[in-house]
């Protein structure tokens, strides 16, 4: 299996009886928005300026949770220190040209957020992706005015893993952190959300590669599609 390759689904593991918890949190690149395409087209208009082929969606998006830096590092494997910035920031201005084109919900993530909006359980967003992007990113597609917190990564002086981030959007949120859980699609999101105190979700669906070992991530489930969150605060899919 390739890096990036679906893996196989696991059984949907539902919450412990009794438990419905409060708050949502989300990551967004990889868990929320499949913004693969876009940072994909970017990279390999990046490629064409140097006369390079481009690579297949399959090649990038095991990467795309991890930031412009491995991104851009698939696609100028062996390139020296100081020509890589100057690539990674080509890279951000083209994907911020065209930020919104082929980026989606993820399916049945429609859904979900109507659900969470209807049942007014709150939710948000914490990322590492800087805000400069994040918020043309959501507001392309529709979400900057439903969000009940974004916190991007360059809104605090520390990013995912630590948990600083998970308890800033609770806190802003006005929830204790036991009552909210953060579904994201990284190590790093497991990680937060265990130091953070919340129950931390896998997105099985999401950008997770085929070499990451799952095993030894501290989530507390892994979750096949998004409405299987709805079961975590008490509500049906």
């Amino acid at each position: 299996m390739s890096a990036g390759a679906a893996r196989p689904a696991t059984p949907a593991c539902a919450p412990p009886a009794g438990l419905s918890l409060g708050v949502v949190l989300l990551d967004l690149d990889g868990t929320l928005l499949d913004t693969a395409p876009d940072m994909t087209r970017a990279l390999n208009a990046l490629r064409a300026e140097h006369r390079l082929p481009p690579l297949p969606l399959e090649a990038v998006r095991g990467h795309v949770s991890h930031g412009s830096n491995a991104v851009v590092r698939v696609g100028f494997p062996e390139v020296g220190a100081a020509a890589f910035e100057a690539l990674r920031e080509r890279f951000l201005a083209l994907y911020r040209a065209d930020l919104v084109v082929e980026t989606r919900l993820f399916p049945g993530f429609d859904r979900v957020l109507a659900a969470l909006d209807a049942h007014r359980v709150p939710w948000g967003v914490v990322t590492n992706k800087p805000g400069w992007l994040t918020a043309p990113l959501l507001a392309g597609v529709g979400l900057d005015r439903r969000a009940g917190c974004v916190i991007s990564g360059d809104s605090l002086p520390v990013r995912k893993p630590d948990p600083l981030p998970l308890l800033s959007a609770a806190r802003q949120l006005q929830a204790a952190p036991a009552d909210c859980l953060y579904l994201g699609d990284a190590l790093r999101d497991a990680q937060a959300a265990r130091a953070a105190g919340m129950v931390a979700l896998g997105a099985r669906y999401g950008y997770v590669s085929a070499h990451e070992e799952l095993d030894s991530w501290p989530v507390t489930a892994w979750i096949n599609e998004p409405f299987e969150l709805l079961a975590w605060v008490g509500l049906d899919a």
